[in-house]
């Protein structure tokens, strides 16, 4: 089984950059009005369509569960060593865990996170919990 999202964008090649970055993976398919990716970790089929009128809903995060802190702390590097803004927290309380994650912006502006848990919280929140 595999999640399908398609997300809209205004500048195709800088949002095929962002997620090679990512998901450390090459698009399957790119034309001038549309790129795929499909990845097999995490398990996912993004498809991204040229679009010049994209809002994306304020609010809204993604995020990808990792097993281990060592994994957000390589996905950090190498989305840094791409040129994007990368914001760590290590061991916050967020959503009734306590994470490491690494947040980062697709091109539109989406708030993506990977993240690690290491182990459920009684507390909801922390200081900087889903920015």
């Amino acid at each position: 089984m595999k999640l399908h999202l398609s997300l809209p964008t205004r500048d195709l090649g800088a949002s095929v950059a962002f997620y090679a970055a990512l998901f450390d993976a090459a698009p399957a398919k790119v034309e001038s009005d549309y790129a795929l990716f499909i990845v097999a970790n995490p398990g996912v089929e993004l498809a991204l369509d040229l679009d010049d009128t994209v809002a994306p809903a304020m609010g809204t995060h993604f995020g990808i569960a990792v097993d281990a802190a060592s994994v957000v702390e390589d996905q950090a590097a190498r989305l840094r060593d791409a040129g994007y803004s990368v914001d760590v927290e290590r061991e916050e309380t967020c959503c009734y865990a306590v994470q490491t994650k690494a947040w980062v912006s697709d091109p539109e502006g989406r708030r993506w996170e990977t993240y690690f848990v290491h182990e459920e919280s009684p507390e909801r929140d922390g200081s900087s919990c889903c920015p």
